[in-house]
């Protein structure tokens, strides 16, 4: 009989993270259906977990700009008497809260440094990307004898059919008709990844746009306003830009009722998967970062990578973020009919349907 009652899963980073983990508490829901799951996030992603029906509860690490105290986060992991803890993103400071917390099982990482905090630990390198990050985050549930084998572990995101309503207003306000189909381009990465460029996004949405009844949508978050501005001025009046204006569920709302997402690799391609709309990713061959460990979980996809460029090219390898040769061998052509497969081939749905 499985002896743990109360289970806290930590994901402290980023949409498509949060996102790959979910189907965790899936797993542990089905497999032992009256515990007790929570878990412990970054305020922003709240609206990616807060309608999870397997989820029972959220904690959160920060306050929406900064951590939250380290003893005040002590405190309030003690008083949740937790009976193990799942590190997805193990971090020093979180290792430590949960370890002082004195939640008695710890599952994470054995190859940190600060290792000796996790008393059951798992020994993958994520970094070598052998496989999905869902499956390295799965496959930490093995230290309570929790398999996964033969479900369906792919991440879904429920729109509430208000919100939906809400976004279908304001593709009304901006002049969109029910016949549409919306394809969104969204061209930055927020710093995560090696990007496409600005420009071959331009060109690209410049040759969708003139499909019939395809509508082009450009959007981006925060500090992004540069690049979906280069992107609209190539596209031209074909487009409509929306920047950083919606929340998550809104997010998910307007991709759950698009045609096609086509993004470099970014949370908000795998939001447009959970939802169920396919996906075109754009993925550079740095391994840490690549589609084998960070492509969006669905078997509605397609995904680009650079041509005849080596894996791990040290130009690559040096930049913090941007965009970079390897990747801009992805010709806008390529991407254009791979876009058509879900475009004329497959007869999307209109908004209205």
């Amino acid at each position: 009989m499985l002896k743990f009652r109360r289970i806290l899963i930590v994901r402290t980073d980023r949409i498509g993270d949060v996102i790959l983990t979910l189907p965790m508490a899936h797993v542990l829901k089905k497999q032992f259906p009256s515990v007790h799951i929570a878990m412990l996030i970054q305020r922003y992603t709240e609206e990616l977990v807060e309608d999870n029906p397997m989820v029972d509860q959220i904690l959160f690490y920060d306050d929406g700009e900064k951590p939250l105290p380290f003893f005040h986060l002590v405190a309030s992991l003690r008083a949740q008497r937790f009976d193990i803890v799942f590190h997805t993103h193990p971090r020093f400071r979180v290792a430590l809260i949960t370890w002082i917390a004195g939640i008695p099982v710890r599952v994470g990482s054995g190859y940190r440094w600060y290792s000796f905090l996790f008393n059951k630990k798992m020994f993958e390198h994520r970094k070598d990307a052998q496989r999905s990050e869902l499956q390295y985050n799965l496959n930490l549930l093995t230290a309570i004898d929790c398999s996964y084998d033969s479900m369906d572990i792919t991440p879904v995101l429920e729109v509430k059919p208000q919100v939906l309503d809400k976004v279908r207003a304001l593709l009304t306000n901006l002049g969109i008709q029910k016949t549409h189909r919306l394809v969104i381009i969204h061209p930055g990465s927020g710093g995560s990844a090696r990007d496409w460029s600005a420009r071959n996004f331009g060109l690209l949405g410049k040759r969708l746009s003139e499909i019939p009844r395809v509508k082009i949508f450009i959007t981006g978050g925060k500090n992004e306003d540069n690049i979906v501005s280069e992107v609209q001025d190539i596209v031209g009046k074909n487009a409509v830009t929306i920047l950083n204006q919606l929340n998550l569920r809104e997010c998910a709302a307007l991709a759950k009722l698009s045609s096609l997402f086509i993004a470099n690799s970014t949370g908000p391609l795998h939001i447009a998967a959970a939802v169920g709309t396919p996906v075109v990713g754009l993925y550079s061959h740095v391994t840490p970062m690549s589609a084998a460990r960070w492509g969006p979980y669905t078997e509605k996809k397609t995904i680009l990578s650079p041509h005849n460029k080596p894996i791990d090219c040290r130009k690559c390898l040096g930049k913090q973020s941007g965009g970079c040769e390897c990747m801009d061998s992805i010709t806008v052509d390529e991407v254009y009919q791979a876009a058509l497969t879900y475009l004329i081939e497959k007869q999307p749905k209109a908004i209205a349907s």
